[in-house]
């Protein structure tokens, strides 16, 4: 599927230099990106991303006194 957009030039001239550098062509490059992008947004669910702080927090029990306020 063909897509079509703009880059200014700056970004441009970085993309060009960034796949030149890894030694790909542009297309390959911004396809990887978005894949990227892609895998970062939609990738994980939320519970893998907080599994360091899950279970952390104690709580005291019980009723919280000024809940409806």
């Amino acid at each position: 599927m063909t897509k079509r957009f703009r880059l200014d030039p700056e970004l441009e001239i970085r993309l060009e230099r960034a796949a030149r550098a890894e030694g790909m062509s542009m297309s390959k490059s911004i396809r990887r990106a978005i894949d990227r992008y892609c895998k970062q947004v939609l990738g994980t669910r939320l519970a893998p991303r907080l599994a360091d702080v899950i279970g952390l927090g104690r709580g005291g029990g019980g009723r919280a006194r000024r809940s409806g306020k």
